[in-house]
Parts: C-alpha cells; sequence; structure tokens
C-alpha cells in the first residue's frame, strides 16, 4: 500500500489536536483541581439532578467502571454525595453538595474558550460539516467505542 501525501498531513493535524487538548487538561487541573472527565461528571449530575452511575455513563460517554471511579474522587472531596432512592432503595444516585456546586461555578470551558468562540461563529451547516468528519476518522480508526477517559484523564489530582 503505498503512502498517500495527506497522510503526514493527517498525522501532524491530529498530533496538534491531541497537542492543545492535552495542554487545555493540564490548564483545567491548575486552575480548579478537577480533570476534563471529572469537570464533566459534575456536569452531567448537575444538569441531569440525582443521577446513578449507568446515566451519567450514558451522557458523558464514559464507561460506568471509569464513572464509578470518578465518583470516588468526587465524594472523598465532598464535591458529590451518594444517596439512596427514596422509591427503590437498590438504587443509588450521585447528587452535588453545596461545594460541588461552587467548585463547577468556577471551572473553565471543557474547550479551549477561543476554539468554542470560533466554533460557535461558524454557520450551523459548517458545525454539522466538521462534527461529521471527525466522526468519520475516529470511525476509520476504529476509535469510536474506545474509552476516552485515559486521554483527558491526564493527571488526577489528590486533594
Amino acid at each position: 500500500m503505498s503512502e498517500s501525501p495527506y497522510w503526514n498531513d493527517v498525522l501532524v493535524s491530529l498530533r496538534q489536536i491531541m497537542r492543545a487538548t492535552d495542554l487545555h487538561s493540564k490548564r483545567m487541573i491548575k486552575v480548579c483541581g478537577l480533570t476534563i472527565p471529572q469537570v464533566m461528571v459534575l456536569r452531567a449530575i448537575k444538569q441531569l439532578g440525582d443521577v446513578t452511575v449507568k446515566r451519567v455513563s450514558q451522557d458523558v460517554s464514559l464507561s460506568q467502571a471509569t464513572v464509578t471511579t470518578i465518583l470516588n474522587r468526587l465524594e472523598e472531596r465532598g464535591l458529590i454525595e451518594r444517596v439512596r432512592s427514596v422509591t427503590d432503595k437498590r438504587i443509588v444516585n450521585a447528587r452535588l453538595t453545596s461545594n460541588g456546586r461552587e467548585v463547577l461555578s468556577n471551572t473553565p470551558p471543557l474547550l479551549h474558550e477561543k476554539f468554542i468562540e470560533r466554533f460557535e461563529s461558524l454557520e450551523d451547516w459548517e458545525k454539522t460539516q466538521l462534527l461529521s468528519a471527525l466522526q468519520r476518522i475516529a470511525n476509520m480508526m476504529d476509535a469510536e467505542s474506545l474509552n476516552v477517559a485515559p486521554v483527558l484523564d491526564v493527571a488526577a489530582i489528590s486533594p
């Protein structure tokens, strides 16, 4: 199979995206002491209310095992609490604490601000086209089913 002259350019662009994501993730940890997946989980809980691990997992596209580990860390830091369902005692829900709501209100955006600003200024068809291209790349790399937490969770910070 001969190499297309575009492959190298694709690789360079992917590496640039990965590097920018890595730098932003490190910035997030420095600013608020949370990893991007931790912030994603906190935001999902805020949006969904009292919620199960399974529901959070579906919302943030992380495995239930990864979400459970994240919830353990967030609970240790007092950002969430686990409560039994009133209607079914077998169900345990995660709930934001007041400390969790406060920390969440001070977290930077999950993507670089300039990216968000530039992306939001695009026409809807351009946003759809970019998203479609990124999803197709993920599919071509057999990456659509991969757990993205290792990429997003650069370094977990202890309290």
